[in-house]
């Protein structure tokens, strides 16, 4: 578990806060400062081949240039390092043309050739030390950089998801990065990248795991420059520190308000939420090899779990009413993507009963269930930084045990949660339980590939490999039309609601608060800081 700052650590952190952010509490002018963002979550790595938590990727938005991003709205994608795009060749070849004259934070030239490179390297490795970024590369065949302004991307077959799976893909420095493709490529995985080389509209210029990350405004950077001079991001390790230190003008804002502070946060400070897609869930190894308690890919099983679960309950004691509760892997603040005909399962304790019943398990001593000679006793591993992970389990455990069902909590640092999940060697053979977020974006891929065999290794924290899953999942990729690749997102979500590698449980409402001394934040379903544009610390700026 994370471990609470010293008194000292605190101060030394304030401190540098401050002095860093000095001007924004001296200043009167629109332009300058220092935003200071807090957050209970973290940066987990700086390394995009290694990072996991969603405010490395959003702290990468910030760093990196990506071909696209999305425009004010979250609706249309719009220019970043990419000026313009076309596609020729029936779809399989894609031209971009890219920013003139763009410069790396070390001076050096940022041109088509990084991206190139950088798509080619994660096609080299996409079965190995690139599998994060597996999905964003899939069919590519190859690219190449013809001039410095031109990036031409080959496809096997012409997709259809080409700008949603650019506008998350980072382009790493050529002359940084390739010195770490030895061993196969594994060395990519093993860079701290502890000062990153990037070209976004902020430069890291200092880190501090579980801590802090200040961001300074790069006044080299090719697109829209920022208003602040920078932004600091801090670290806590609970909600209530967090609030605390907003509450003491210690920080300028909370990237993601507990439901508990809000009532109490709208009365001196600027509160705001939107539907997100921010989706919690309740994770079942689905691995098929899994070697113990394979009861738990019995299909009545899952089911009997399903409707052993008070979303209701969830949503009015967890999040106090800031959520909705939820039904597939595609929440439905993605707009059109999500599949209207999917609904949360009852609560119905009888019936998850009845089904349990019908699956042969009976009950025994203690009025636990037994399967297969052993009781239905599993342990739950939760990840520390996800603060409704506790209060949700308290309400999941007395109701599983009226269905003959003995839950464990097991909590851990996300680090080690997920390594508990994929051991061993990324088989995912030992855990058997595990409760988690996602924070989707808004186009649907992403969210659909963390549940494909590709993800052994990558993104996948449910062990679940499904063929038939992953032929419906290239079939999406490869549909350009986006109303009839529409059609088959649907029969995904279908798909997996019924085979059930995730029980969801309650799709968040993003809400964020800011002092009212800033202004200019945009937007988002991800909430102030994000991975979907640079647009929103971009533009805050001081009222």
């Amino acid at each position: 578990m994370k471990k609470r700052w010293l008194t000292a650590l605190v101060m030394g952190v304030l401190v540098a806060l401050v002095a860093y952010g000095a001007s924004a509490q001296s200043s009167s002018s629109k332009s300058g400062g220092t935003f200071r963002l807090g957050t209970s979550s973290r940066i987990d790595s700086l390394n995009p081949y290694v990072a996991f938590n969603q405010d490395a990727y959003s702290a990468f938005e910030y760093i990196y240039p990506f071909l696209v991003q999305y425009d004010r709205a979250n609706a249309r994608f719009a220019p970043d390092f990419a000026t313009s795009w076309k596609a020729t060749n029936g779809g399989k070849t894609w031209t971009f043309k890219t920013r003139a004259n763009a410069k790396w934070t070390d001076g050096k030239p940022l041109t088509a050739k990084d991206a190139a490179w950088t798509i080619n390297t994660d096609v080299k490795y996409q079965g190995g030390a690139a599998a994060n970024a597996a999905g964003l590369v899939a069919h590519v065949k190859h690219a190449d950089a013809p001039n410095p302004t031109t990036l031409v991307v080959h496809y096997v077959k012409a997709p259809g998801n080409v700008l949603g799976q650019f506008q998350q893909f980072a382009i790493l420095p050529q002359h940084i990065w390739s010195k770490y493709t030895k061993h196969k490529g594994n060395d990519l995985k093993t860079f701290s990248n502890s000062s990153p080389v990037g070209a976004g509209p902020f430069k890291l210029v200092k880190f501090k795991k579980d801590d802090i990350a200040l961001f300074q405004r790069n006044g080299s950077f090719y697109g829209e420059k920022p208003q602040a001079s920078g932004f600091g991001l801090r670290m806590f390790s609970n909600v209530d520190a967090l609030v605390s230190a907003l509450k003491a003008h210690e920080i300028d804002g909370i990237e993601d308000v507990p439901a508990t502070a809000i009532k109490t946060l709208k009365g001196g400070f600027n509160v705001r939420s939107v539907p997100g897609v921010d989706q919690t869930d309740f994770i079942i190894n689905s691995n098929p090899k899994k070697q113990s308690h394979r009861e738990l890919l019995n299909l009545k099983v899952k089911a009997a779990f399903d409707h052993a679960i008070d979303r209701k309950q969830i949503v009015k004691v967890v999040f106090l009413g800031y959520a909705k509760p939820a039904n597939s892997i595609i929440p439905p603040a993605t707009g059109g993507w999500h599949n209207p005909s999917l609904k949360a399962p009852s609560f119905d304790i009888a019936l998850a009963n009845k089904l349990l019943d019908q699956a042969g398990f009976k009950r025994g001593p203690g009025g636990i269930r037994v399967a297969n000679g052993h009781k239905m006793s599993y342990q739950v591993i939760t990840p520390t930084d996800v603060p409704s992970t506790n209060r949700t389990f308290q309400i999941l455990q007395p109701d599983f045990k009226k269905i003959g069902v003995l839950l464990s909590q097991r909590a851990l640092d996300s680090t080690a949660a997920f390594e508990a999940i994929t051991t061993p060697d990324n088989k995912y053979l030992k855990f058997d339980l595990a409760m988690w977020d996602w924070v989707a974006l808004i186009d649907p891929d992403f969210m659909l590939s963390v549940v494909t065999c590709a993800q052994y290794g990558g993104w996948s924290d449910s062990g679940y490999c499904d063929k038939h899953y992953d032929q419906m999942y290239s079939q999406q990729q490869l549909t350009p039309n986006q109303a009839k690749r529409k059609a088959v997102v649907w029969r995904m979500q279908k798909y997996l609601y019924g085979k059930r590698p995730y029980i969801w449980l309650a799709a968040q409402d993003h809400v964020w608060a800011v002092s009212k001394s800033w202004g200019g934040l945009v937007a988002s379903p991800q909430g102030p800081f994000n991975s979907i544009s640079k647009l929103s610390l971009t533009r805050v700026h001081q009222q």
